[in-house]
């Protein structure tokens, strides 16, 4: 008889087994260091509110700390929008990214956070992806959450300039700590260099697929959403609506995703359950305001609600 592959396996991702795979919940009396530190690495001066929102985001998902390094044109901003962060003022290109000497000023933040967000509201390809490069060394012991420009480090034919060389070096990732991706159709078909048809008609395949080349948890985005995990475990989520479909939307999910990894959950679990609730947050303003015309801002204060309806 002929054994199962783990390939073959496919998990829904409904309400009984959410339920079933409890979040990590901190003590009665623990304090804020018990619901972990996470950083974001956001933002760019055409698209700041995307640091704004995912760090928002991260909050309500429920970390106890939340570091937002930007480029310091933005920072001002982003502090006085979300007071609760700290924020570190990072060097920028002249393009808005941010620039690579950022990436020493990063170094001692890193082993104090147990979950890293890179990308949101990002500008400037080529620098961002160099500036993931020279801080995946440095990340082995965080749960990282490559999202939006940051994920282009997937890409083969991508040159990035090496950290300390200073040498262009062609980069074939093969993650060797945890890593989640969180790629929608469009930005699935370009990491792969194919076309969103293709993605969208396999999206199971294509899912699987990239998180074995890439030794990465990969959340494909989409209705329905697929998390792959390089070992061949996979989970299927049927849920949200259109109004999810706007500018913004990405970032709360990603910023959900970083606050339940704060707490201890695993990337896994915090995929899977960041993405129920975006959805559901969805559904939640869509019986409020209607199926569209709500705001991705708006999103972030249905979670703490959602979340404890869901433990129960």
């Amino acid at each position: 008889m002929s054994m199962e592959s783990p390939f073959d396996s496919l998990a829904e991702l409904d309400e009984l087994a959410l339920r079933a795979w409890p979040l990590p919940m901190p003590a009665d009396d623990g304090d804020k260091e018990d619901r972990g530190r996470a950083l974001l690495i956001a933002g760019s001066p055409e698209i700041p509110g995307a640091a704004i929102i995912a760090a928002r985001a991260a909050f309500r998902a429920g970390a106890g700390k939340v570091t937002v390094a930007a480029g310091e044109s933005i920072v001002p901003l982003i502090a006085q929008a979300v007071p609760e962060t700290r924020v570190i003022a990072l060097p920028e290109t002249p393009a808005g990214g941010i620039a690579l000497p950022a990436a020493d000023k990063l170094a001692p933040l890193l082993s104090h956070h147990g979950a890293v967000l890179i990308g949101p509201g990002m500008q400037d390809d080529a620098a961002t992806c160099a500036l993931v490069m020279a801080l995946l060394p440095k990340l082995a012991e965080a749960s990282l959450i490559l999202d939006a420009s940051a994920m282009n480090v997937v890409r083969r034919q991508l040159q990035a300039v090496d950290a300390h060389s200073g040498v262009q070096q062609r980069f074939i990732p093969s993650f060797s700590s945890p890593v989640l991706l969180t790629p929608h159709a469009g930005e699935m078909a370009h990491l792969t260099a194919t076309d969103k048809e293709s993605v969208t008609g396999n999206a199971l395949d294509c899912a699987r697929q990239a998180a074995r080349r890439w030794n990465a948890m990969v959340a494909l985005k989409g209705v329905p959403t697929y998390i792959a995990a390089p070992d061949g475990r996979t989970w299927r989520f049927e849920g949200g609506n259109a109004g999810l479909a706007m500018s913004g939307s990405g970032d709360v999910l990603a910023g959900i995703i970083l606050g339940l990894a704060a707490r201890g959950a695993p990337l896994e679990q915090a995929c899977a359950w960041g993405v129920a609730l975006h959805a559901r947050a969805g559904e939640r303003l869509a019986g409020k305001v209607g199926k569209i015309g709500y705001m991705a801002g708006e999103l972030v204060d249905e979670v703490p609600g959602l979340m404890q309806e869901l433990l129960g």
